[in-house]
């Protein structure tokens, strides 16, 4: 049982990655030492022993990404050029020099054959270092790209990029500077005309020095502090890294003003301050430098995971176990309401998202965003985002509240809020659609049980005690280290209700907690939410503990097959909800396939099946790690498939588990 292939939109990009050995690194180095001290050219060590006729010989760094260069233009990269020739890029691609700065510990293509990263060790400050490589530019080069920028400019003016039937802006634009290169400098070397074009379309289609690092899927955050200050980024695996990008300030004052009108919004110096979003749905926030920003204006940029990690996903990371899983499932499925609880990129967003993959598919599901996060199977879903006011006066806003109001005239059957800030109204106004029948969920900022009550029941919210106990579920999220891992875990599951001893008061009663010793989730009390589900429904103790164990049995025949594609998941737990003995039967008899049943499940947003979307780092196919005391307890008697990463070697668990870019600050 194969994965859908996950692709993006940006062109043909493939990340491939490759683990470099550090004694074979040393050994490159120490080469490249000796040629520099011998004032000879820095080449690979044993280039001169190979084939003399071909420049791109060697075992070394320089030269494997120079060959990976020659066959990815070889293979057909989308420019109207001939490739460049091997001479040319031996010298005159890529500029190697940076790697004397560290020891070179990961390599690998975010826009190939253009733009690789590479992870760096600095082994006097003891830390690792991001470093984006793009094709160098020499004075010739410059004086090139600069002419044919101001003739675009001209050009564009008089073309609507976005108005051009059957062609997206990227087509049009290619089309139109292809046109210009072959009028103004036909006779200029193909190689850079090659490099030219790159830097046209990375300038003006994408998000110029910070295209590299945008394409990087093992990205979270990106952070430009100021002028002159290298960005910094957080990666999933290697966490705060500086890079070696960083803007001047003229050029960083015209990207944020580019990035704001990427994002429909105006900076100004009235308006100083902007929070949107990008086409992509990453989250942006802007600050114009001058009185407001001391150091020059600045940018941060939460980014958007392409597909939504799903149910399966978060039980492959133990981020919840399968009876966990099960519990959300059935919990849902009968209109429980539910709150994610956690501190910033604790997963909460992520979580709420993956567990309403287990909302019934003809359901009506009203969701409300300040920025547009969430991204569900459904099609019976009205998806609704505040709107800043356009004027001053602050005319033309449209609130959260504003729209919570119009869910409930629109009648749904589950809401989604994306968080509960320090809105009152919009807090009161939750918890009455709550306790008018609608199933609600949402996040809030807190990282104990203790801190949601808090936060609810004190100022600013102030939520009466009566409403908060029709919520039912509380699941609280934290992002935690285990060994020298930054993982994201479930920390306890409690369920809320009347209390028996004093009506006035919330009781509070704890159904599953994280034991961080051995990594396990313990089912830790009885469940009140699941007896007052088994009461309603007619079921015996043993009916409901056959209806958990059906829920785990579909999960995990999931996770055994490597079943992580949003469309399979997705169409799997939907033909359950209709037919659960067509599910159960086909998983007994190893006949269910996940895959054709996702087929008339619609793709997320932005993404089609022509697009695909390179793994992260986090998303293994075969990264299904089940709890082995579930499995005992369960009796299941099978060999789980192995963790392959990206670098082709076995893992048990990624670095960072539901890595979640889309928490509010």
């Amino acid at each position: 049982m194969t994965n859908q292939h996950r692709s993006s939109g940006e062109g043909d990009v493939r990340r491939a990655v490759r683990r470099i050995d550090e004694n074979e690194a040393e050994d490159e180095r120490r080469v490249d030492d000796r040629e520099r001290d011998g004032d000879a050219p820095a080449v690979d060590s044993d280039s001169s022993e190979g084939d003399e006729s071909d420049s791109l010989g060697g075992d070394g760094t320089r030269s494997a990404v120079l060959r990976e260069v020659r066959e990815a233009f070889r293979g057909g990269v989308d420019a109207p050029f001939e490739a460049p020739t091997d001479d040319f890029l031996a010298d005159a691609f890529f500029d190697f020099s940076y790697l004397d700065e560290g020891r070179e510990v990961e390599r690998y293509w975010v826009n190939e054959p253009f733009a690789y990263v590479t992870i760096l060790f600095d082994e006097d400050a003891k830390e690792y270092r991001y470093h984006v490589t793009e094709p160098t530019l020499d004075g010739f080069e410059r004086y090139v790209r600069e002419d044919i920028v101001t003739l675009l400019r001209h050009a564009l003016m008089y073309i609507d990029l976005d108005d051009e039937e059957g062609a997206s802006r990227e087509e049009v634009f290619m089309d139109e500077a292809a046109a210009l290169i072959r009028e103004h400098a036909a006779t200029v070397d193909s190689g850079t005309l090659q490099k030219v074009l790159y830097y046209l379309r990375r300038d003006f289609v994408h998000y110029g020095a910070i295209d590299a690092v945008m394409r990087d899927h093992a990205i979270e955050d990106i952070s430009c502090d100021g002028t002159g200050v290298p960005v910094y980024v957080y990666h999933r695996e290697y966490r705060d890294l500086q890079t070696n990008v960083s803007f001047e300030k003229r050029a960083l004052m015209s990207f944020t003003v580019r990035l704001a009108q990427q994002a429909g919004k105006q900076l100004s110096v009235s308006n100083p301050l902007v929070d949107a979003s990008l086409p992509d749905g990453s989250r942006l926030q802007l600050t114009m430098g001058g009185d407001v920003a001391t150091r020059g204006a600045n940018f941060t940029i939460r980014k958007f995971a392409d597909i939504p990690y799903t149910p399966v996903d978060l039980a492959a990371w133990n981020t919840f176990s399968l009876e966990q899983m099960a519990y959300f499932w059935l919990a849902i499925e009968n209109n429980r309401s539910l709150v994610f609880a956690g501190g910033t990129g604790s997963g909460k967003t992520t979580s709420m998202n993956a567990v309403s993959f287990f909302i019934p598919p003809a359901s009506k599901v009203v969701t409300i965003e300040d920025t547009r996060e969430i991204d569900l199977p459904h099609q019976n879903w009205i998806q609704s985002v505040t709107r800043s006011s356009a004027s001053g006066e602050g005319r033309g806003e449209v609130s959260m509240y504003n729209l919570l109001q119009a869910a409930l005239r629109q009648r749904p059957e589950y809401l989604l809020v994306g968080e509960i800030r320090t809105e009152q109204k919009v807090a009161l106004t939750f918890f009455q659609a709550m306790g008018t029948g609608h199933t609600a969920y949402t996040t809030v900022h807190a990282d104990s049980i203790e801190t949601v009550l808090n936060r609810l029941q004190n100022p600013p919210l102030s939520i009466p005690t009566g409403m908060l106990q029709d919520l039912d579920i509380v699941s609280v999220q934290r992002q935690t280290f285990i060994g020298d891992r930054r993982v994201r875990r479930n920390a306890g599951v409690y369920e809320l209700g009347v209390d028996q001893t004093d009506a006035d008061e919330v009781s509070v009663t704890p159904v599953f907690e994280w034991d961080p010793t051995d990594d396990v989730h313990e089912r830790v009390g009885d469940s009140p939410v699941l007896a007052e589900i088994a009461h309603d429904r007619g079921w015996s103790d043993a009916e409901l503990d056959e209806e958990i164990r059906r829920r785990e049995r579909v999960i995990e025949y999931l996770l055994e097959g490597g079943t992580t594609d949003y469309r399979a998941v997705a169409g799997t737990i939907q033909m359950y909800a209709k037919d659960p003995e067509f599910v159960t039967t086909g998983i007994d008899e190893r006949t269910l396939d996940p895959v054709a049943l996702g087929e008339h499940v619609p793709f997320p947003d932005g993404v089609t099946e022509a697009t695909t979307v390179p793994d992260a780092p986090e998303r293994e196919l075969w990264s299904a790690v089940v709890d082995e005391a579930d499995r005992e307890r369960r009796g299941v008697v099978h060999e789980a498939a192995p963790a392959v990463t990206e670098h082709g070697d076995e893992k048990s668990e990624p670095s960072v588990d539901a890595a979640d870019s889309r928490e509010t600050e």
